[in-house]
């Protein structure tokens, strides 16, 4: 079977590739190795969430995917507030100062899944998927690439888009180093319900024991993020559920008052991953198979769907250009991206080590600069308006 392009990975980032290229006249083949689940027909709510800038909300709108979503289920983030580790020193945010509607929308992650895939439903005889479908084979050949699948079927390709996540097998199958550090962290996920009402409000604190975040979800509902070492993460998932809700809301400074769990806490490792190169001869790499980044600032979802409207804008224009393969084509795109992710990576890694060391001159250090910043409009424009796009 003959395409244009194949991606494997039918994640968001993936999916949505996909849907932004249904009526670019390319061949595309999607390739997911687990089988789409339905949305529960309950009131349960998924335990992993995403914080989604304007500009990705805007994309996916265009794409005809954020609409499918349930609007009960979203919630915009109206202000941000973050604490450093002595309870005194904080950064505020606000939609209302940057001009903006909201700085961000929290979103369910099967929600984000179920949207994006029913907008590839509508029949388009350009668009196949294979689903569920392993690769078990790459080769890389000169005017085209071949995939193997594990039930012998064989896709030749112009283009590989690896979309297959943190531990990509196809950037392994490319031969694309990736240095890989673990943070020694796990990231702890659990929603709760709460007394006192969020009023759309972000809240997160450094703290010595790692970073917790409260995001707003419809109601009283709130999800966590505590970004924690390995022990403590443990101990977190091993409490009965009241003692984990009396641990949070002493640890949140009983900011929203009493908690109640609702989902029981998971946990997931956190790794910084820095790939050397985006690109080889007939592959691109976008998403978290392109970085790896600590959820400090909730950026890594945006971070992957900017790769998506990047590669989108680059394939679109490519004029007379038959061959979207073409190295010369591909080269743009990781020249549009290297810049942006650097940026992330940087900020999200310094301030994750800046924030878990015990030197007491970098803890009033770390506290002091937050005041400042917090002081100097500007500067904490200029912070947010990357965070938007």
């Amino acid at each position: 079977m003959n395409f244009d392009m194949v991606v494997i990975g039918g994640g968001l980032v993936g999916a949505s590739l996909v849907a932004a290229l249904q009526g670019s006249g390319l061949r595309i083949a999607l390739i997911e190795p687990h089988e789409t689940a339905p949305l529960p027909q309950d009131e349960s709510w998924d335990s992993r969430v995403y914080a989604i800038s304007p500009g990705s909300a805007e994309f996916l709108e265009n794409l005809g995917i954020w609409q499918r979503m349930a609007g009960e289920r979203l919630t915009p983030v109206h202000e941000m507030s973050v604490w450093g580790d002595d309870q005194s020193a904080q950064i505020n945010f606000s939609a209302y100062e940057m001009g903006v509607a909201e700085l961000a929308f929290i979103a369910e992650n099967r929600q984000l899944q179920t949207a994006v895939w029913e907008a590839l439903k509508p029949p388009n005889e350009n668009i196949h998927i294979f689903c569920p479908a392993k690769c078990t084979s790459i080769v890389w050949r000169e005017s085209h690439a071949e995939v193997q699948l594990a039930d012998g079927t064989q896709l030749d390709t112009l283009l590989v888009v690896g979309a297959d996540g943190v531990n990509s097998w196809v950037r392994n199958q490319a031969g694309i180093e990736a240095s890989r550090r673990p943070y020694h962290q796990i990231g702890v996920v659990a929603n709760f319900t709460a007394e006192l009402p969020h009023r759309h409000i972000a809240y997160q604190w450094f703290r010595r024991d790692g970073v917790l975040a409260l995001l707003p979800l419809p109601g009283k509902r709130v999800s966590m993020v505590w970004s924690t070492g390995e022990e403590h993460a443990a101990e977190l998932r091993n409490l009965p559920a009241e003692a984990l809700c009396r641990q949070v809301e002493e640890a949140s400074l009983r900011t929203l008052g009493k908690l109640e769990l609702i989902t029981a806490p998971v946990g997931f490792p956190l790794n910084f991953v820095h790939v050397e190169t985006l690109i080889k001869p007939r592959l691109v790499l976008i998403g978290d198979a392109a970085h790896g980044i600590h959820p400090l600032a909730g950026q890594g979802v945006n971070l992957g769907l900017r790769d998506t409207r990047e590669l989108v804008a680059v394939l679109n224009s490519r004029g007379a250009l038959m061959d979207c393969g073409d190295h010369l084509l591909l080269r743009q795109y990781e020249r549009a991206r290297k810049e942006d992710i650097w940026a992330l990576e940087q900020v999200t890694d310094g301030l994750q080590k800046l924030f878990n060391n015990s030197n007491p001159t970098l803890a009033r250090l770390r506290n002091l600069g937050l005041e400042i910043t917090n002081r100097w409009p500007l500067i904490k424009n200029q912070l947010m308006r990357h965070a938007l796009n």
